[in-house]
């Protein structure tokens, strides 16, 4: 293996309500394995104390975090990203606007946008396909000068059933002790140009499907897959929707063998 497929700088995105804390067991696994790791605290997320979301009115502003680092990063430099369930919106965000400065984005059961179709499109699709019960307590705020956005913070039943039903239990207390509101911004999204071909587009991608995700259910996962067709598609068995948490190591692995193949 070359130096430079040795050497990579993994950039990890969370999910909405949540923030960096939620990469704690894969971050070591990768620096470990001579890997440099920056996980982000998006706006109004995890340690990020400059805000709360209904002060962040739209997707740009809240991965805002990412642009920054990208935008700081030398020219010679590209990047591995991961984006994890809402994350894989701001990961389109950031391949549109600096396409050469990542080598694959990593869609972790995440969110894939087309290029099509409006940014809001598959998470607006997804919204309208989940009944209201199905959210579980998942407390839904108005917010903003003329109520578009909408904050949205998590239940207790959501997580445990929903999002962590096969993570260890403690991992689902600490994700109750820090979580903290998020929003999809789908009104703001829906206002959003399209993501481009050329910038988009044009970076590799791969998507983990996690075949016991409750809350982005596999045949949601396949259905964004045939919308918008992945580099490479890889299925993680007995993984519910957070597979840094209920499969840390198999995870590691994957991203070894996606820098393998495309670094």
């Amino acid at each position: 293996m070359s130096e430079n497929k040795r050497k990579q700088h993994f950039v990890l995105v969370h999910g909405s309500c949540h923030g960096a804390w939620c990469w704690y067991k894969v971050k070591p696994l990768l620096e470990a394995a001579g890997h440099h790791v920056t996980a982000l605290n998006l706006a109004a997320s995890g340690i990020d104390t400059t805000r709360s979301i209904t002060e962040v009115p739209s997707c740009e502003q809240y991965s805002e975090p990412l642009m920054k680092l990208l935008g700081s990063l030398p020219s010679d430099e590209k990047v591995v990203l991961v984006g994890h369930s809402f994350g894989g919106l701001t990961l389109a965000m950031a391949m549109d606007k600096f396409p050469d400065k990542i080598s694959v984005s990593v869609f972790l059961t995440a969110f894939m946008p087309d290029t099509k179709n409006s940014p809001a499109f598959v998470v607006a699709k997804f919204g309208s396909s989940m009944p209201l019960e199905a959210w579980m307590g998942t407390e839904f705020e108005p917010y903003g000068p003329d109520n578009s956005g909408l904050s949205m913070f998590f239940s207790r039943e959501f997580m445990k059933l929903g999002l962590y039903q096969l993570s260890p239990v403690e991992d689902l207390e600490l994700g109750l002790l820090l979580k903290r509101p998020g929003s999809l911004f789908v009104s703001d999204l829906l206002k959003t140009k399209n993501f481009s071909d050329e910038g988009y587009g044009s970076v590799p991608r791969v998507f983990i499907v996690c075949k016991e995700d409750k809350a982005i259910p596999v045949e949601y996962q396949k259905w964004m897959i045939d919308n918008f067709p992945a580099n490479l598609v890889i299925e993680m068995e007995e993984t519910d929707h957070m597979p840094m948490f209920c499969k840390p190591q198999q995870l590691f692995d994957h991203f070894l063998e996606i820098v393998d193949k495309f670094s």
